[in-house]
């Protein structure tokens, strides 16, 4: 069974990533992935970076622009799956 335990940390000198876990036992085998937040780019920056994300984006707010909207009741939506 996996579990996970999520923290936020600051990178040290020379790369040193020092987390504290006092929930897991000593000698435990853990898999460490490191997310890295990159600072003044946000989800749009980041899609904007490709031209065909940059084309569904500008075609997204065209609609927005134009009132071309769908509206869905996820309630009623999620009865008509039943």
């Amino acid at each position: 069974m996996l579990s996970g335990i999520k923290q936020k940390a600051i990178v040290g000198k020379d790369g040193k990533i020092e987390l504290s876990a006092t929930e897991l036992p000593e000698g435990i085998v853990v898999e460490v992935i490191v997310l890295v937040e990159i600072p003044g780019e946000d989800e749009t920056t980041y899609l904007l970076k490709s031209q065909t994300n940059k084309k569904h984006l500008f075609k997204a707010l065209e609609n927005v622009e134009k009132g071309n909207l769908v509206y869905v009741d996820l309630d009623e939506y999620e009865k008509s799956c039943l």
